[in-house]
């Protein structure tokens, strides 16, 4: 199979669902292509990428106008035209999200645990912490402690200054020194680890082929290369923000998401150059094109450059 089918295939099979997320995917565009280019675009340009993915311009007008209800983006009107860019929060979140889901699995653990004791909290302060320290990796251990065995701890603290809990919610580290079998136990009843290890052999089985048809055919055009690094994040992310990312010794064996993060890894170094083109070409600012993403987009997944245009096979993917 040629790998501009099978990438075509990719996008065929999001356009046929039932249900459209479009704000789901606009999300992933963002922050994987818009964020780390300035984090503003033309609405209009916007418009015409989300085109190809079968997103309908009032689906696209709906949704973006949702993202800044709740906090996530805001608009700037400059003569006729409609620009979106993050908000504070917005970007700090897309931080957030931008150090799990490009970042290596853990593989070192010194054994200790973070917990976070939400007795000292009210019912709704308690709420807050309970979803957005999810989006962190922690997870329920009783019905007031919520645990991570290696949670990111300048994220943790810029969740807790924005939550405004900083004086009520009680962090501390432990270990444990008893039981590490029934310790292992309780962690997949946490994180339902088993429902995590099926996703990410779905998420194998869909993008495997695609890196097959890389190594016998590298003819990819730009923006292909587009479609497909971004429905390989929307679908990467859907379950990697579902994962606390604990360490091997807490994982059962035969874990998918570490193949996953692999595939993931390996199809993304040879997509991002393609893709960026596509975007420069294609997505619009008040001074013209997208801006270069910034130094820091160059060190997803362990550094891009390792790969830099080339596939797994040296071959040059074309501009198309």
């Amino acid at each position: 199979m040629k790998v501009e089918t099978a990438c075509r295939r990719l996008v065929e099979e999001f356009r046929s669902r039932a249900t459209l997320r479009s704000g789901s995917l606009i999300t992933t565009v963002f922050g994987d292509s818009i964020a780390p280019r300035g984090g503003k675009v033309w609405l209009g340009s916007l418009i015409a990428v989300m085109a190809d993915f079968g997103i309908s311009e009032r689906l696209v007008r709906t949704s973006v106008f949702r993202l800044a209800r709740d906090g996530w983006l805001r608009s700037e009107q400059i003569g006729r035209r409609s620009y979106y860019g993050l908000t504070d929060d917005g970007r700090e979140r897309f931080d957030q999200a931008t150090h799990r889901i490009y970042g290596a699995p853990t593989t070192d653990w010194d054994g200790q645990w973070c917990l976070l004791l939400l007795s000292g909290l009210d019912t709704a302060a308690r709420e807050r912490v309970r979803k957005e320290c999810a989006w962190l990796g922690f997870g329920p251990m009783s019905a007031n402690v919520l645990a991570h065995p290696a949670p990111n701890l300048a994220d943790l603290d810029v969740t807790i200054q924005r939550l405004d809990v900083a004086g009520e919610l009680v962090v501390l580290s432990g270990q444990t020194v008893r039981n590490e079998a029934g310790m292992r136990r309780l962690a997949h009843e946490s994180w339902n680890l088993a429902d995590l290890d099926l996703r990410y052999g779905e998420f194998v089985a869909t993008f495997r082929p695609v890196m097959g048809a890389l190594q016998k055919d590298s003819q990819l055009s730009d923006q292909t290369a587009f479609l497909a690094r971004t429905l390989l994040i929307q679908e990467y992310r859907k379950t990697l923000l579902r994962d606390p990312m604990l360490p091997q010794e807490l994982l059962p064996a035969d874990w998918q998401g570490a193949a996953a993060y692999r595939l993931c890894r390996n199809l993304y170094r040879v997509l991002h150059s393609g893709a960026d083109r596509y975007l420069s070409a294609a997505m619009q600012t008040a001074d013209g094109p997208l801006p270069p993403p910034a130094p820091a987009f160059a060190n997803r997944f362990g550094g891009l450059a390792q790969a830099g245009s080339e596939n797994t096979t040296g071959r040059k993917v074309s501009n198309g």
